[in-house]
């Protein structure tokens, strides 16, 4: 996956406004967010994908009605030497996608503390939280259940799906679920948001930097 702030794919054609919006993706490492990221801009996998060092962002637009979405998807790393970089991306995002692992039960562990972390920092009222349960298809390697991620999401007025950035199992689904929550709320006002300079250049923060 191209680290290109300018990456704009859209999915169909819109007449009318372009709302956008932060969407910020949180989770242990190793549990598939990059992956994630890389099917829904190019429905691509790879086996065997890099990990991410602090942060990168693309942009990837999808149309619903006579609305363009434009999501700046930040894609960040899951190692703890670089938790306070990523919270600090957290503020002023509009929705993120909180990813673990169903094969892995300490990454369903880790969900709860960047739930908290982004309910006490971030600044939108209205921010759309998605648990995503991925590796869906390793489902008999299974070590988190459904239901148990399911109540945890109900609890917590997330929206949840289990999906497989392999299989493409629910990662379009899940990015078109956010965004129609994100117009439900009223948030179409974002589309005249700018980057902030920083983020225009892309790469990383200082401090992820100085690891």
């Amino acid at each position: 996956m191209e680290n290109h702030p300018g990456v704009n794919k859209t999915n169909g054609q819109a007449q009318g406004k372009i709302c956008q919006f932060k969407l910020i993706f949180l989770g242990q490492s190793g549990v598939g967010k990059s992956s994630s990221v890389l099917r829904y801009i190019n429905g691509q996998f790879h086996e065997n994908y890099e990990a991410t060092l602090g942060y990168r962002f693309v942009t990837h637009s999808v149309c619903l009605d006579d609305t363009t979405v434009k999501f700046v998807i930040w894609d960040t790393s899951g190692q703890s030497r670089y938790f306070s970089c990523v919270a600090d991306k957290t503020r002023g995002a509009h929705a993120t996608i909180v990813v673990y692992d169903i094969t892995a039960g300490n990454t369903f562990s880790r969900v709860r503390e960047w739930v908290d972390m982004l309910k006490s920092r971030q600044t939108s009222p209205n921010i759309v939280i998605a648990l995503a349960g991925n590796k869906s298809d390793l489902a008999n390697k299974r070590m988190v259940e459904f239901d148990k991620a399911q109540a945890y999401a109900e609890e917590n007025g997330l929206l949840f799906m289990e999906t497989s950035a392999k299989t493409a199992m629910n990662v379009n689904e899940i990015f078109l679920a956010i965004a129609k929550k994100l117009l439900e709320n009223g948030l179409g006002g974002a589309g005249q948001q700018t980057l902030e300079k920083s983020e225009e250049r892309g790469g990383c923060c200082n401090m992820c930097k100085q690891q």
